[in-house]
This record gives C-alpha cells, structure tokens and sequence, in this order.
C-alpha cells in the first residue's frame, strides 16, 4: 500500500518551487550504499512503493532497504471535462519533493555488485536521474 501521512494539519496545499540543492537528507546516513538524485521532481507515494517491491525482490529478504524519502504533499487534480471554478479538487495522490542530491534509498547488508543491480532496479522506477554512492567513511 503506497505512503501517506497518518494525519494532517491542512488538507490541501499550493504547489510551490522545488529550487536549489538538498541540503538536508543528502548523504548515506543508514546503509552502506545509496541512490542520490540528480535532478528535481515530485515522486509519487506510487513510485515509492514500486522502488521498494523492486529492491526487496531482487534481493529476496537478504539485506536491509531505507527508503529516504516520505510523500507528505498532497497533490490535487480537478477531474477532465470539468469546467473551470467550483474551487480547488481534492487530494489525487501523495507525493515527496526531491531536489538534486537527495538521498531516495539505502540498502545495508549485501555485497556492493549485489546493491548496485538492486538500486539499478529501483532507478527504472523513479522519475528523476540517480546515482549509485558509497558511505563515506569519517576519519
């Protein structure tokens, strides 16, 4: 079942700009290996979900997925032929914003050759251009 917050301050909400770099969320925090974005765009609670039922089947249960990233802007759409006014439609599907270096999934446990084809998988999924990245080691 895709993502969705649990409960709401506002029910709807304007769509705003996705503008700059990630500056939070951008660097492998939870696993060994990562897909960063390169590009900005919504993801949907939909696409989400595919990435995660694609990681998760190619690794069949061996290794650890994080998902990153939680659609908490609800997107509107009005239905087709309907004539303009009558206020804002309701809520059509949920979605995450992702900027340039954001930080989509982690995976933990598994070989990097083996992480690498699972995060190829995902990457099909996604609407944005990824990159496969390493934890960086503090020294």
């Amino acid at each position: 079942m895709p993502r969705m917050p649990k409960r709401i301050k506002f029910r709807k909400q304007q769509r705003g700009k996705l503008k700059g770099n990630a500056t939070r969320g951008n660097f492998v925090a939870f696993g060994e290996f990562g897909l960063q974005s390169l590009e900005t765009h919504w993801v949907t609670a939909r696409q989400i979900e595919a990435g995660r039922i694609a990681a998760q089947h190619f690794l069949r249960r061996q290794g650890k997925v994080y998902i990153r990233i939680f659609p908490d802007k609800p997107i509107s759409k009005k239905p087709l032929e309907t004539r303009m006014g009558k206020g804002k439609a309701d809520t059509d599907y949920w979605a995450a914003r992702v900027k340039p270096g954001t930080m989509l999934y982690e995976i933990a446990g598994v070989e990097e050759n083996i992480a690498m084809q699972a995060m190829a998988r995902i990457a099909h999924k996604m609407p944005v251009r990824c990159r496969f990245v390493h934890r960086r080691l503090a020294v």
